[in-house]
């Protein structure tokens, strides 16, 4: 199976349709088809292959979906890498998943050793092709799973790193989550998220079914609020975040989304003044969902209105859901079964037999499901942080804090905020004879230059010392 051969087929029936806006420009889902095998032409020609791992640096835009749906086509791994990220951070993506090669806006890549990737099938961008001598071969396993993405999504320190999803768990995925969202080629979708951690379950479900995709990440809140008014969209995929601007926007009218058939806030926990502004202002209750890399996407509130807000609904027809060690008030910690299940961790190797239980995921999430079957987010793994639907591992700030001469040890976490979910925040502790007044500035600079902007802790707290458990380990 190849996603890109899925889409290419399902195409047929559109051609002439929308694919995608971006500002001024639009492209037919025959121009796009036509543009991704211009460029896998190209890639072809710089070398790139079936099975190698491919980095995909470049803004959402166009472009992206085109490069993207090339490399599929070629059956070659995605390895996405956040424009966001610092030149630090990529490179620990390019190094942990051993990537054969990098495709990459120049100017996003600091390096000049690349070679323009020429093709008339970009339509604005220009890309360079970087090569790399890799450490190693893959795993039997790699070859035999039919990669095509791999998400690089956990901390500097953590263990697994690198979700593989092969061709085939990305059709089931799509297929699954599409018994929700139910997208038709007359739908206008609104995209708000980044592509490099939003694609695999979204963008392909939306190009399979031939609907039109207006992105709008580039040019918000704008681009969104034009993404309303001149387009009219009939289905949002957002987080909180942007529902919050939506609600307080003065450029929009009671009555400006009544074309929208459903907007789904996903991406972080949608905080109740947060749907409650959306419902009073627009008149309807936002759909959340609950989505895992991992998984996919296993739940949205399809049902339940007022009554039911603060849950993520029922498990979609795919999809099994089990509560194991709950406690006196019914909350466990959450399992799920079902179609299009991660076929392994890249770094270090584990296969899909290695990682579930009997076909079960454990999520590190806790919850308790009401007597209708709903679920309900209690609580989740402490070390992640979950900032504007961003995830933030705390152990990798960590890492980063204590690195600077002047920290002897640090601790990460979040705290509560109504409109960006959670704010990281750090505690630390100072090497003795350092003072606090000359490094708390000193100590941001060092952050800000090693991480992402959004992974800077929003408040530094100077502290004598970090509570230890029995074992000498930080408590969290």
């Amino acid at each position: 199976m190849n996603i890109f051969e899925s889409i290419q087929a399902e195409a047929e029936a559109h051609l002439h349709r929308t694919a995608v806006i971006e500002g001024q420009e639009r492209i037919s889902y025959g121009e796009l088809i036509a543009a991704v095998e211009q460029v896998a032409v190209s890639l072809k020609s710089a070398g790139v292959c079936r099975f190698q791992r491919v980095g995909l640096l470049c803004d959402d835009s166009i472009d992206y979906i085109i490069a993207s749906l090339a490399i599929l086509s070629l059956s070659a791994a995605i390895v996405p890498v956040s424009p966001e990220q610092t030149a630090e951070e990529i490179a620990i993506v390019i190094d942990r998943i051993d990537v054969d090669c990098i495709v990459a806006e120049p100017r996003l890549l600091k390096e000049d050793r690349h070679v323009l990737l020429s093709s008339a099938g970009f339509i604005n961008k220009e890309f360079g092709i970087t090569k790399r001598t890799v450490n190693a071969s893959p795993p039997a396993g790699y070859f035999s799973s039919n990669p095509a993405f791999i998400r690089f999504s956990s901390g500097t320190t953590g263990t697994s790193k690198g979700v593989v999803l092969s061709h085939e768990a990305i059709i089931e995925r799509t297929d699954a989550a599409d018994k929700g969202m139910q997208i038709t080629h007359e739908d206008t979708v609104l995209w708000v998220l980044s592509m490099s951690y939003h694609f695999v379950v979204t963008i392909l479900l939306f190009l399979r079914r031939g609907a039109t995709i207006v992105l709008c990440s580039q040019r918000f809140p704008e681009a969104l609020i034009e993404g309303v008014i001149v387009h009219r969209g009939t289905f949002i995929y957002a987080s909180p975040f942007h529902y919050n601007l939506l609600s307080r926007t003065d450029l929009l009218s009671g009555d400006s989304l009544q074309q929208v058939r459903m907007a789904i806030s996903t991406a972080m926990k949608l905080p109740e003044q947060i749907a409650e502004a959306f419902y009073g202002k627009f008149g309807f209750e936002l759909t959340e969902a609950y989505g895992i890399i991992e998984v996919g996407l296993p739940f949205i509130k399809l049902s339940g209105g007022r009554d039911k807000r603060g849950s993520v609904g029922r498990a979609l027809p795919d999809y099994e859901l089990r509560l194991d060690n709950m406690d006196g008030d019914g909350i466990g910690a959450i399992f799920i079964k079902g179609k299009g299940m991660l076929d392994a961790y890249f770094s270090p190797w584990q296969g899909r037999g290695e990682i579930l239980q009997n076909g079960w995921f454990g999520t590190g999430d806790l919850g308790k499901i009401d007597a209708d079957g709903f679920l309900f987010i209690t609580g989740r793994d402490k070390d992640v942080i979950n900032f504007a639907g961003m995830k933030i591992f705390a152990q990798e700030v960590e890492a980063v804090i204590n690195q600077h001469p002047d920290v002897k040890e640090s601790l990460v976490y979040a705290t509560p905020h109504a409109q960006y979910g959670e704010l990281p925040t750090a505690k630390y502790v100072l090497r003795e004879g350092s003072a606090d007044t000359a490094v708390l500035d000193s100590l941001r600079r060092f952050c800000y230059q090693r991480l992402a902007q959004y992974k800077v802790p929003k408040e530094f707290l100077c502290v004598d010392h970090l509570p230890k458990t029995a074992s000498g380990k930080i408590k969290r």
